[in-house]
């Protein structure tokens, strides 16, 4: 009896020196991948031991055992989520288990700024590892995904929202089309195409005025006069005359060397807002949130008239004789005081 007694408390030691060394194996730092970073997709559906199955292979986690270990100690087995996980360092398995039941999925967020045209943003994203550029243009010119609100639209300009988009790394160009479109609908919603349409502007209209505004400032307060400016002019049929429709007309042609130039003015393009009155035949650019609220909320003003004061604002005017003004203080002074003080500097001994 006694050594049955003995036996049974040997074993009872030594499983419990195997359950302690398994709890530190779960707790110690391990990669066993090459390399500084190892990928690892979880396929919905996923079990927990398949799961681990992945991670063991993948030599995120040491073995089986220490897998386990982890699970149960973390209590997560329920919680994993499917997703791509980058590792880039050792970690414990309680750590790899904690990272993936809070889903702490790789993504590359990639920005798409206001104002790009879909040639633009097609280089961004191939910049980032999702192109080649010229597949997002071709799914950008497919302009089923907004029919239902542009059914005059030959492409997706002015409709892909401009965001910053957390990316799988395996993201397809025409799925980030997609993305990019259906956040455009999540923006314009039916109360802000309500209130543009109360404004007399079909939402073609809306978007293609909203790009105009984001083109001509990037500051959120003149936004809602900007806009203003131009509904003034639509409204008693004095022309646009904005410059970046022409430098987008250009562009479309393969002709815009990066400074406008007065003979360009005379380009024969419906773009060409110096030629051709009323709006141009739709978006120039992608509009932000903001540039949309503008178009459907302009600012209450008489304004006709703005020039640029070189930092970023405008200087705004209701008459041409304001305007002149402004324009004199602002372009042609302006510059004479600048070039009088680069010249006083050269001329100032070293």
């Amino acid at each position: 009896m006694r050594r049955v007694v003995v036996g049974c408390l040997a074993l009872a030691l030594a499983a419990g020196a195997v359950a302690a060394w398994l709890v530190v194996r779960a707790a110690e730092p391990y990669q066993g991948y090459v390399g500084g970073e190892q990928f690892v997709e979880i396929p919905p559906g996923s079990g927990s031991r398949a799961i681990g199955d992945r991670l063991v292979a993948a030599g995120v986690i040491r073995d089986v055992w220490a897998y386990r270990v982890g699970l149960w100690r973390a209590g997560q087995a329920r919680r994993l989520q499917a997703g791509e996980y980058r590792f880039g360092k050792p970690m414990t398995p309680l750590e790899v288990i904690d990272m993936i039941a809070r889903g702490e999925v790789y993504v590359v967020n990639v920005t798409f700024s206001e104002g790009l045209t879909i040639a633009e943003m097609a280089r961004v994203a191939d910049a980032h590892g999702f192109g080649p550029a010229s597949a997002f243009v071709a799914a950008a010119r497919n302009p089923s995904a907004v029919v239902a609100i542009d059914p005059a639209a030959s492409d997706l300009e002015g409709y892909l929202f401009p965001d910053t988009y957390p990316l799988s790394r395996h993201t397809q160009p025409a799925a980030l089309v997609s993305l990019m479109s259906a956040r455009f609908r999540h923006v314009f919603t039916p109360e802000l195409q309500a209130a543009t349409r109360a404004r007399g502007w079909t939402p073609r209209q809306a978007v293609t005025l909203a790009s105009i505004v984001e083109k001509e400032t990037a500051r959120p307060d003149e936004r809602p006069l900007v806009a203003a400016v131009y509904e003034n002019r639509l409204r008693i049929g004095m022309p646009l005359q904005c410059d970046p429709t022409v430098i987008f007309a250009l562009t479309r042609t393969g002709h815009y060397s990066g400074n406008l130039h007065k003979a360009d003015l005379s380009l024969d393009s419906p773009y060409n807002t110096y030629r051709y009155g009323g709006l141009p035949p739709g978006p120039i650019a992608a509009p932000g949130r903001a540039s949309l609220e503008a178009v459907a909320h302009p600012a209450p003003v008489a304004f006709l008239y703005f020039v640029s004061r070189n930092d970023g604002s405008h200087a705004f005017a209701r008459t041409l004789a304001e305007h002149n003004d402004n324009v004199h203080t602002w372009q042609v002074e302006y510059f004479q005081r600048r070039h009088a003080g680069q010249a006083g500097a050269a001329a100032r001994p070293k």
